[in-house]
C-alpha cells in the first residue's frame, strides 16, 4: 500500500471512530434523560370537570398510575360511592374531588410502589343530572324534582308544583342552597302581592320548601 491511500485509510478509520463515539454519547444522553424525566403533567381537564366538581354515583372515573398500566383502571362509581383499585383496595370517592382521590390513592399505593404518581379524571358525569337538578317540597300541591334551566325562578317551581295547598305557610318558605346558604322567602308577598325582591333566581341544585302552618 503506497503512502498516500495509506492515509487516506487512517483518516476513514479516524472518521468511522467518531462517528460511533458520538453515536455511543447520544444514546447515552437519550437513555439518560428518559431514565429522569419527570411525571407527566395531569392532562387539562374540561371546563366542566372544575376544582370544585365532587364526584357522584354514577360517575365514571380513569385513574392513571404512571408506569404501572397494571394499576391503571376504569371504573364506575358504586352505589355506595366507593371504587376498587389494584393494591389501593376499595376506594371511597364519594362527593370528593378528583385532586382529592388522587390523593388517597397515591398515599395507599406508597405502601407497595416507591413514589406513585396518580390523575383522576371523570370521564363521565352520569350524577350531573341529579347534582343540577332544582327541587320544591312541603306544602305543594306536587312536590317534584327538575332538571335545572338558565332563568328559573322560585315563583317558576312554585307553579311547576301547582302551587301551595290550603295548608302551606308562604310567608316561612325557604331556599337552600347547596352550598349550605338558607334564604328566606315571602312566598305569601310574591304570589298575592306582587312583591318580587325574594322571588331569588335558582342555581343547580336548590331546594325550595314550603312548610305547613301550625294549627
Amino acid at each position: 500500500m503506497g503512502t498516500l491511500q495509506f492515509y487516506l485509510q487512517s483518516v476513514r478509520t479516524r472518521k468511522a471512530g467518531a462517528k460511533l463515539l458520538i453515536t455511543a454519547l447520544m444514546a447515552g444522553l437519550l437513555g439518560a434523560c428518559a431514565t429522569s424525566a419527570p411525571p407527566p403533567a395531569a392532562p387539562a381537564a374540561a371546563p366542566e370537570f372544575t376544582d370544585e366538581y365532587r364526584i357522584g354515583v354514577g360517575d365514571a372515573l380513569s385513574i392513571n398510575v404512571w408506569r404501572n398500566e397494571d394499576l391503571s383502571v376504569d371504573v364506575p362509581v358504586r352505589p355506595d360511592g366507593k371504587v376498587s383499585v389494584p393494591l389501593a383496595g376499595d376506594v371511597m370517592v364519594g362527593d370528593k374531588t378528583p385532586e382529592q382521590v388522587a390523593a388517597d390513592i397515591t398515599e395507599r399505593l406508597a405502601t407497595f410502589i416507591r413514589d406513585p404518581y396518580v390523575t383522576v379524571i371523570v370521564t363521565d358525569m352520569g350524577s350531573d343530572e341529579y347534582r343540577s337538578r332544582v327541587r320544591v317540597t312541603g306544602a305543594v300541591e306536587n312536590p317534584l324534582s327538575l332538571p335545572y334551566r338558565q332563568g328559573m325562578t322560585v315563583l317558576d317551581i312554585v307553579l311547576e308544583a301547582g302551587g301551595t295547598t290550603e295548608f302551606a305557610s308562604e310567608g316561612g318558605a325557604v331556599l337552600y342552597r347547596r352550598d349550605g346558604e338558607r334564604l328566606d322567602i315571602k312566598l305569601n308577598r310574591i304570589l298575592h302581592r306582587g312583591e318580587m325582591d325574594t322571588n331569588f333566581p335558582l342555581q343547580p341544585g336548590d331546594v325550595v320548601t314550603v312548610p305547613e302552618r301550625a294549627f
